[in-house]
This record gives C-alpha cells, sequence and structure tokens, in this order.
C-alpha cells in the first residue's frame, strides 16, 4: 500500500486538522457574507448572486460539523421573499417551521395552504404542501420561470375551489404572478405564465392534437342553461364562447397549420382575463372543461434557452354564425375521423 498520502504522525494529524480549520473559517467567512448579501442588500442583482453562490455552497467537512444551517430550498424562499418586498407586496408570509425549513404562506388561503420550494438539480419548483403540486419552476443559473399548467388546474381549480372562494384564489395568484414580473424586469428572467397570460392572442395549446368534436357539442348544450352564445368559426376551425364585458374564449386550430393543433385563445378588450381566469370565474367553463380533461388538457411546454418557437398568433378569423353542432361542421370532422 502506498502511504505517501496517508495521515500517519500526530504532527501530521494536527496539520491536517488546522489546514482544515482555516478551510472551515475561509468557507464560514463566505457563508456570513452571502447571508448578509441577501438579507440586506436592496439590489435585485445582489439578491440572485447572493441566492445562487448559497445554493452550490457545500459546507460539508471532514473534521468539523458546521452549526445548524438552512438548505437549498430555504434559500429560493428567501430570495423570492426578498424580492417581493423589495416591491412593496407582503401578501406572501415566510417562516420558519419547526424542522428549521423556510414555508411560505399567502394571505388569502394563509389558513389551510403552505408552500415550499424542492430542489432537483438545478431547477428548483415552488410546491403546494398537501398534494405536492409544482406550481412554478425556478433556474436561477439560466434565469427562466416558469408555470406548470397541470398544477395550476389540479391545485386551483380542482381541490383549492373547493375550500376558498375564486375571490381568495385570484388573490393568491397575483403575488406569484407579480414575482414572475418582478424576475423580469429587475434581473432579465424569462418567463413562462401560461395559462395566466392575459396576453390576447396567446395560445394555449392542447395535450391531444386532435379533438373529438362531440367535446364542443357538450359545451353547446350546456350554455342552453346561460346567457352566453356559443358562435362557429368561419373556416369551420374550432367554436368562440362570447362571455360578459367582452370576453370571448376561443377553442380552434390554424386552418394555415398543417399540423391543426387545437388550442384555446381568450380575447379580452382590457387584455386582464386569463385562461386560466375563465375556469376560476365562468362555472359553465370549468364544469365543462373538467369533464372532459382528458381531450381538452393543455399542455405544459418547456422553456428553452432558444428562442421561443411557438410564439402565439391570431391569424385565424372571427365567428360569423352561431354555432350549431349538426351543421355541415360536425359532418365532415366527423367524417374525417371515421
Amino acid at each position: 500500500m502506498n502511504n505517501s498520502k496517508m495521515i500517519s504522525s500526530p504532527s501530521e494529524q494536527l496539520t491536517a486538522l488546522s489546514d482544515s480549520f482555516k478551510d472551515v473559517l475561509k468557507l464560514g467567512q463566505q457563508y456570513v457574507d452571502l447571508l448578509d448579501q441577501l438579507a440586506q442588500t436592496d439590489a435585485a442583482e445582489k439578491m440572485l448572486t447572493a441566492t445562487t453562490a448559497l445554493v452550490k455552497l457545500d459546507l460539508a467537512n471532514a473534521f468539523i460539523n458546521f452549526p445548524q444551517h438552512y438548505q437549498a430550498a430555504d434559500y429560493y424562499l428567501i430570495f423570492m421573499g426578498r424580492l417581493l418586498e423589495k416591491h412593496g407586496i407582503d401578501a406572501v408570509k415566510i417562516s420558519e417551521n419547526a424542522r428549521h425549513e423556510f414555508i411560505a404562506r399567502i394571505d388569502s388561503v394563509a389558513d389551510q395552504e403552505s408552500f415550499k420550494f424542492t430542489v432537483d438539480g438545478g431547477e428548483a419548483a415552488f410546491t403546494e404542501q398537501g398534494e405536492q403540486e409544482p406550481l412554478f419552476y425556478l433556474d436561477l443559473t439560466n434565469r427562466l420561470m416558469q408555470f406548470n399548467n397541470q398544477a395550476l388546474i389540479n391545485y386551483f381549480i380542482v381541490r383549492a375551489l373547493k375550500k376558498h372562494t375564486d375571490l381568495e384564489l385570484r388573490d393568491a395568484v397575483k403575488p406569484l404572478i407579480a414575482f414572475a414580473e418582478e424576475l423580469k424586469a429587475d434581473l432579465d428572467f424569462t418567463i413562462n405564465l401560461g395559462i395566466l397570460n392575459t396576453e390576447n392572442g396567446q395560445h394555449f395549446n392542447l395535450v391531444q392534437p386532435e379533438l373529438d368534436l362531440r367535446v364542443i357539442d357538450r359545451l353547446f348544450v350546456s350554455t342552453a342553461e346561460n346567457d352566453y352564445m356559443l358562435m362557429n368559426l368561419p373556416r369551420n376551425n374550432g367554436a368562440e364562447l362570447v362571455l360578459d364585458q367582452g370576453i370571448k374564449l376561443d377553442i380552434a386550430f390554424d386552418p394555415d397549420d398543417y399540423s391543426q393543433q387545437w388550442f384555446f385563445a381568450v380575447q379580452d378588450p382590457s387584455s386582464q382575463v386569463s385562461f386560466f381566469d375563465t375556469l376560476l370565474h365562468y362555472n359553465l367553463i370549468r364544469k365543462w372543461f373538467l369533464a372532459n380533461r382528458e381531450a381538452l388538457a393543455v399542455r405544459s411546454d418547456k422553456l428553452v434557452l432558444a428562442g421561443d418557437d411557438q410564439e402565439a398568433t391570431s391569424d385565424y378569423a372571427e365567428p360569423t354564425e352561431v354555432f350549431t353542432p349538426d351543421g355541415d361542421q360536425q359532418e365532415g370532422e366527423h367524417d374525417d375521423q371515421q
């Protein structure tokens, strides 16, 4: 056995211990400096720099155990809290639990709900603690943030709406959107709001590439009990539900796109209503969507560093006639599917 690298003498052991202490002291000072920077700076860039370094910092040492310290997930949450605090948003309360983990509570649902980050490699997920739904993902190194459409629907629309009002849940979503907007404005993050996006013409592609038109027929039947009208799109490429205050929800495909990918799109004169909002506030849409969710599930596209090649367009025509489930559109489409 080669003993040249083994510590055998008392002198060598003491020297190794001394060197280890010196390394730990340097590491400890670096750790303290980063904690101070994250806690005290008002500059978003310095908050991000400190958080990124803390997440990657390895405090393990063969000779010395560091005193109790936080984990990577905690630093993500502290960073989120500090950035919201910088912009005067206090709806998210962050505290330390009995296990010395940081958790977040959002004012409008704080009585029953809590949230924390879970970390997987270089990505962290802001996760509700009931069913572990990852509501959004955060990548500090690549400056990416995106919401998870499936988790937003599972948590807010399917479960939380049984315990909270739609207005309470709307208020719970607001600071999450604000956090995304602050990441973009202050730190040049690329963000994807998913179904929370309120831009007119934004397309929310379905998971399934094709849609059985009987699903739209079911929406038509449901409108008979409401004051809303379902209209055919003029190129037989879907339908448009006319809601109140000039808001419209389209379920359609682009007839000029060979893939004929189906999608949802919301048209709102004030650009304040998202597809998520239509599910949250309109019982008609919510019941229809959830009853046909396998067919209508919305895709969550992962952000990439290159440009978004799935940018939404609004090149399809406005509807010109009331939707008729027994019309030529239905017959032609069903024939194509047979």
